[in-house]
């Protein structure tokens, strides 16, 4: 049976899962029509676009329209991410952990609940708990009350909850799940000693035999580095190579999309 068959995934209302990392679109936006800007001053011939520094001649012509191309280009792409791809690319990922139905699940960083809702529709007799903070500089709208709308939209609200909380001190017993998934959300946690925290706490509460998937854009290395060294084994790196390296290239590197795979034993 098909997910589009479960009961669950009925829904008379389509759930929100509001807008990846607004202020980043916001800036590009602005850098791409302030590019544009310049570049109708260099075609009204208002400047001929060369810029000196010492005797060093830039002939900057061109580069204005590259760089409306590359910022709105970006901004276009996070915003349809945003409102339809994260949903394919979620159900792409949970379909392919292929889950029993009974596990206990943790999202970290749960946001308006994109993988904790997804994972829910999937459950029979499991549960599901998110944890966030809720800071909408990371998600439109992210609070713990749209998540629970989510949840009554997705016809999951009877097997979620969720809760207030850093991901470097989560308030749960070793071993109290099955599966543990976090999307874009450890890497918000800036100093490397802070996110190894992080991944201990999920590597703590996970149980025997469970396993963890971490999704995010950056720092995926040190994430596999971190599970290793808090004793899970089976720790992969997955990255897409076409659609991961374009990002990469276009980002100058501050997006490097990969998904972190682990088991404990």
């Amino acid at each position: 049976m098909g997910e589009a068959d479960r009961p669950a995934a009925r829904t008379a209302e389509r759930a929100d899962y509001g807008i990846d990392a607004p202020p980043v679109i916001r800036n590009l936006v602005v850098a791409g029509l302030a590019a544009l800007g310049l570049a109708g001053v260099i075609r009204a011939r208002l400047w001929d676009g060369q810029f000196r520094v010492g005797p060093v001649q830039f002939d900057l012509a061109g580069t204005p329209w590259i760089i409306a191309i590359l910022c709105l280009g970006l901004a276009a792409y996070m915003l349809w991410s945003s409102r339809w791809g994260k949903l394919a690319a979620r159900d792409r990922l949970l379909d392919g952990i292929g889950m029993r139905g009974d596990e206990r699940v943790l999202d970290v960083g749960c946001g308006r609940g994109l993988l904790l809702l997804g994972a829910a529709r999937r459950l029979t007799t499991g549960s599901a708990v998110g944890v966030d903070l809720w800071s909408s500089e990371d998600l439109s709208g992210n609070t713990a009350e749209a998540t629970l709308e989510n949840a009554r939209r997705e016809g999951v609200a009877a097997r979620v909850r969720v809760e207030t909380t850093d991901m470097r001190q989560l308030p749960f017993p070793d071993g109290s799940f099955d599966l543990i998934v976090s999307r874009a959300a450890i890497h918000n946690v800036y100093e490397v000693t802070e996110r190894a925290k992080a991944l201990k706490e999920i590597a703590r509460v996970l149980a025997p035999g469970g396993r963890v998937v971490i999704d995010d854009i950056r720092h995926l290395p040190e994430y596999a580095q971190s599970l290793r060294a808090a004793g899970l084994e089976a720790v992969t790196v997955q990255r897409n190579a076409l659609s991961s390296g374009l990002l990469t290239v276009l980002t100058f590197g501050s997006i490097r999309h990969g998904v972190v795979h682990a088991r404990k034993p």
